[in-house]
């Protein structure tokens, strides 16, 4: 990838709002290089959606999301991306991550309430063959996420006091 098409990249990371005279204007280069860059970015899946970051306590957001680890015996000849595959395949899967350490993969799971997210596990993936075991984890509160702090910190209120 080419020094230019990183810098765009890093640009709508930053904000997914930038349109391409914008982001022209801030690197100093011709917008319809701009354009060709990010296009050619979104035929090549480097760009795969422009999505919003949302602060979930803001709005009437009554789901739950999960994290689940997951141990796995990979299948021959498969490798882990097949059961991968099933599993994100499902609609209340948000991510699959396959990690490095005591599980194999990271399971993010979105559901209306905890007995739904429970009732995923225990029916649908757990029953998966090669799944050894899953612990589940609940997100009580997200603080930041891509970067973004959600909660806006108070300044000191104190009055100050002098001698």
């Amino acid at each position: 990838m080419d020094e230019l098409k990183r810098k765009v990249l890093e640009l709508l990371k930053e904000d997914a709002r930038r349109d391409t005279a914008l982001i022209a204007t801030m690197l100093g280069v011709p917008e319809d290089q701009v354009a060709k860059a990010v296009k050619e970015m979104e035929d090549d899946h480097v760009i795969v959606k422009y999505t919003a970051v949302v602060n979930g306590s803001k709005v009437d957001n009554d789901k739950v999301t999960a994290l689940i680890e997951v141990q796995i015996t990979p299948e021959r000849g498969r490798g882990f991306d097949y059961l991968a595959e099933r599993i994100y395949l499902y609609p209340e899967v948000k991510s699959v991550y396959l990690m490095s350490g005591a599980y194999d993969l990271l399971v993010e799971v979105e559901g209306k309430n905890l007995k739904e997210v429970a009732s995923f596990v225990s029916n649908k993936l757990s029953p998966l063959e090669s799944i050894l075991s899953t612990k589940t984890f609940f997100i009580l509160k997200k603080y930041k996420q891509d970067g973004i702090i959600f909660e806006e910190t108070e300044g000191d209120h104190r009055l100050v006091i002098s001698p």
